[in-house]
């Protein structure tokens, strides 16, 4: 057996199943079918990685992403870094120019040390073959351990054609995550519990962390405890049922003109103490740090000591979210809150009230006109079709806050995947492939604006070769929308890269054999989405949407200058 096979046969012991690659390593993929891995195989590196990041959150697995060294390795720099602030694991495997070629400008040879530095927790190069298992295994404990983030193993490709024997000394499987679940001390935990139970006005702050600790019943559980409200950052969406009495919605940098949330801040504003979970209090999920009130306590339990009072000065529960709130639930019970069913009751009425009210609005908004489609009115026909396994993936900008803002969660831990880590364009589509490679019971939808689509277009041919269905639904208004109107309201003008020539996105679906329609007019789009549904081949549905749309930002809640 030489490397490439050891390596394959070391990552079937940590249970990885699929590898998203075009060919490297060369020789691990001609073995790695032998041992039941699919290659998943993309038209670009960095959709690739974003293929791999939707795996690792819906699977909570650690994904496989490889390349060759040189050009292909710095397409992996997005995917990375995004996985790396947005707390994803993922095994980068770089197949490199041969040891003994080292410094001499062998083709494609580069400084994969230096390109990585910045986006992977972990980097290091395996020249020795009785070590390949002890450097694999290190790899997936740093990628799913502690925090998890991104992981790369350098392999010179003489290396890789090199005789070696797995080791019988490494047998765990070691690919899930949180690999380990650290608690806090039982006192920290005894003085947030007794925190929570004095507090009048607690609110609970769910960020991505929760979904990544698989935490969501903990967390609800503590909420109906306690009847606590419960709001979510973006990438927390779906922590609870937001049909839920104490569900409030995404809070943050969407809680403008329509969105439920707006009608809700004071849960935050006149917070006593607030319950950070798995939550990086970061501008977006934060409103840029102005929600919660100067004199509020906070208690933040994160698995990274370093997040915890990054922002807001906290009583520390450095620990794994799920383990953390079941502790947090073991010193807790009803007599702890008094006044359980008087607060249930007021905050249902108050959840209750901002829903009819942002109901309202979105009915005097309307459905849009021919060649103007609202995109409210598309996420008023999608939700009832969403079932509670379903999962929706957005793009970063506009797309990501009609989902956050007008899709509801409907069962504890639903998932909504936003590449809200560095908030780039070009994930929604390739991340719906990934979700749905880990999920394939589940309908994957992908709702991404135009000029986040154009970054992987490619991807439809894919899709169609490895069989993925994905539904995906482009917002087509021939702009970049965060950017034009964002240009327009603080500078009163834009610039001219903010504004598109038209494309048939339709057309090209049909072009790599997918299904694709073009809709024109609100009423188009609940056939078209049945259709697309039905139609095995994963589809493209291009809503010709209205320019002057735009989210319940903040931002354009006040003219610039006002307060």
């Amino acid at each position: 057996m030489i490397t490439s096979e050891a390596l394959a046969v070391g990552l079937v012991r940590h249970g990885v199943k699929l590898t998203f690659s075009q060919c490297f390593p060369v020789r691990t993929q001609h073995v790695a079918p032998k041992y039941g891995i699919r290659q998943i195989g993309f038209r670009t590196e960095n959709a690739g990685g974003y293929m791999a990041d939707g795996y690792a959150r819906v699977s909570r697995r650690i994904s496989v992403l490889a390349a060759q060294s040189g050009p292909a390795a710095t397409l992996l720099v997005p995917p990375l870094a995004e996985a790396f602030k947005a707390s994803v694991p993922i095994l980068a495997l770089i197949e490199e120019s041969a040891k003994a070629e080292s410094d001499r400008n062998a083709f494609q040879e580069f400084d994969h040390f230096a390109l990585f530095a910045s986006c992977s927790k972990w980097t290091r190069r395996v020249t020795s073959p009785e070590r390949l298992d002890d450097y694999l295994d290190m790899a997936i404990v740093q990628a799913t351990s502690g925090r998890p983030g991104p992981v790369v193993l350098i392999l010179p490709s003489d290396f890789m054609g090199q005789e070696a024997v797995p080791s019988p000394k490494r047998t765990l499987h070691l690919g899930h995550y949180p690999l380990d679940r650290a608690v806090p001390t039982p006192d920290k935990v005894r003085e947030a519990a007794a925190a929570l139970a004095s507090a009048q006005r607690p609110l609970i702050v769910a960020g991505g962390g929760v979904h990544a600790s698989d935490a969501s019943a903990e967390l609800v559980r503590l909420a109906e405890l306690g009847a606590i409200p419960v709001a979510t950052t973006n990438m927390g969406k779906g922590t609870i049922d937001e049909r839920a009495p104490l569900a409030l919605g995404v809070f943050g940098n969407c809680m403008g003109h329509g969105a439920r949330a707006q009608h809700l801040r004071s849960y935050a504003s006149e917070a006593d103490l607030v319950l950070l979970v798995g939550n990086r209090t970061n501008a977006n999920g934060t409103a840029s740090w102005s929600l919660f009130p100067p004199d509020a306590r906070f208690v933040h339990i994160d698995i990274d000591s370093l997040e915890v009072g990054r922002n807001y000065e906290a009583l520390r529960l450095v620990g794994d979210a799920k383990a953390t709130l079941a502790a947090l639930l073991n010193v807790l019970s009803e007599k702890d809150f008094p006044n359980r069913a008087a607060n249930l009751a007021r905050i249902g009425k108050d959840t209750a009230e901002a829903l009819a009210r942002s109901n309202a609005i979105l009915d005097a908004i309307g459905p849009g006109k021919q060649g103007a489609v609202r995109p409210e009115y598309l996420m008023r026909v999608l939700d009832p079709v969403l079932r509670p396994e379903d999962i929706v993936c957005a793009d970063a900008s506009y797309s990501t806050n009609w989902v956050a803002s007008f899709l509801t969660a409907k069962t504890n831990g639903a998932r909504f995947l936003v590449p809200r880590g560095l908030a780039g364009l070009g994930w929604g589509m390739p991340m719906a492939m990934g979700a749905k490679l880990a999920r394939p019971d589940a309908n994957v939808f992908a709702l991404v604006g135009d000029g986040g689509f154009a970054h992987c277009w490619s991807e439809l041919e894919a899709a169609r070769r490895m069989d993925i269905k994905v539904v995906t639904i482009v917002l087509n208004n021939q702009i970049l929308g965060y950017q034009k109107h964002g240009e327009d309201w603080f500078m009163n003008h834009h610039s001219d890269a903010c504004v598109f020539s038209p494309v048939d996105h339709a057309a090209i679906a049909h072009a790599c054999d997918c299904f694709g329609e073009r809709v024109a007019s609100p009423e188009e789009f609940a056939p078209a989405l049945q259709r697309a549904l039905e139609d095995p081949r994963p589809a493209v549905i291009d809503v010709i949407t209205d320019e002057d749309a735009r989210p319940p930002l903040n931002q354009y809640l006040f003219k610039p200058g006002q307060k």
